[in-house]
């Protein structure tokens, strides 16, 4: 079967596309933003990459040749459009980036994550900028080849399959292809070790974040304020993710001490 886009589902296409939720290290009660054991049960070995503050930005491309650039929720642009949705400056960040993708000579739907951050994005934009300097970085990229028959599903079917890890993601290898096919930088890659060496403690998990990332490693400028958001953690055949940011374990440990 020969894909095109323009006769493809859009909302069908948005949902299978969007990037599942990633829980905390420690479990987050959402009730008052405070973190609490137990943590996330990795085995084996584990990839530590910083955790940007920005937004997320997707990157779709299909095999007619055309490519998406979407938001996390929405569709924003699509190739050869004369009007795109000025959203958060995605389409402007990633727009050149997608120009001059190699195309993808399989037939397959890929997407590749980009954290878009800099400028006016995000709380901690001063963080990494302090000029208007937008970036954009890749964090992960999923392949589906299966797409003639998810996009024959009802639409209420996308949300459990994509948090449920029916999504196939790159490995690290592939990941490391990925981005250097196309050009992309990927978010740093700070540590591999055994998941017996994670810290379980809040406190220890917090003096840990500290240590292994002291400074952001992505400050686009030298007027950039460079205090980390914090570290995500995955399985070597990522199976397990999860986020550990330091402003969640800043709260609850003052919480805690009062």
């Amino acid at each position: 079967m020969t894909f095109a886009l323009s006769a493809a589902d859009l909302p069908s296409l948005n949902s299978m596309t969007k990037y599942p939720s990633i829980p905390t290290y420690h479990r987050l009660d959402s009730s008052n933003g405070s973190l609490a054991e137990p943590t996330v049960p990795f085995e084996g070995e584990v990839i530590g990459t910083e955790k940007i503050d920005g937004t997320n930005g997707r990157i779709i491309t299909f095999p007619d040749g055309r490519y998406i650039i979407g938001s996390r929720e929405d569709l924003l642009y699509a190739k050869g459009d004369l009007i795109s949705n000025p959203s958060h400056g995605i389409v402007a960040a990633l727009k050149p980036v997608a120009d001059r993708m190699d195309p993808d000579v399989h037939d397959q739907i890929r997407v590749h994550y980009l954290e878009v951050y800099g400028g006016n994005i995000g709380r901690m934009a001063r963080q990494y900028t302090g000029s208007d300097h937008v970036a954009g970085i890749m964090f992960d990229c999923v392949v589906i080849s299966d797409y003639v028959e998810l996009l024959s599903w009802p639409i209420e079917r996308f949300s459990h399959w994509r948090e449920n890890g029916g999504q196939r993601f790159l490995g690290e290898n592939e990941l490391w292809d990925e981005a250097l096919k196309h050009g992309f930088t990927l978010a740093p890659r700070l540590f591999t070790l055994n998941a017996t060496e994670l810290p379980t403690t809040i406190e220890a998990t917090r003096a840990w974040l500290s240590e292994r990332l002291p400074r952001t490693l992505v400050a686009l400028d030298d007027a950039a304020g460079a205090q980390a958001e914090g570290v995500v953690l995955r399985a070597a055949d990522r199976r397990l993710i999860a986020k550990a940011r330091n402003q969640d374990y800043d709260r609850t440990i003052r919480r805690a001490r009062k």
